[in-house]
């Protein structure tokens, strides 16, 4: 199977405010790389599930990728 690049955005939770992020991530599916940023912040932030805001997903090309590591994968 083939991995596509996607480039999420969205807020979460952090103390009484909300803080925006963009992430660029590997995966073969949308629910995949939902899954990835919901474990990711929760194990490096102790954010729960229900803190986190995604605002979009969308699937990018390799040129697009802003991301060395993502790049370099790919």
């Amino acid at each position: 199977m083939k991995t596509k690049i996607f480039r999420v955005q969205g807020k979460f939770m952090m103390g009484g405010s909300l803080k925006s992020f963009t992430k660029e991530l590997k995966a073969i599916k949308e629910e995949d790389v939902l899954e990835k940023i919901y474990s990711d912040f929760g194990s490096k932030h102790r954010i729960g599930r229900n803190k986190i805001i995604i605002e979009k997903i969308v699937e990018i090309s390799k040129d697009e990728a802003q991301d060395a590591l993502v790049k370099a994968l790919s």
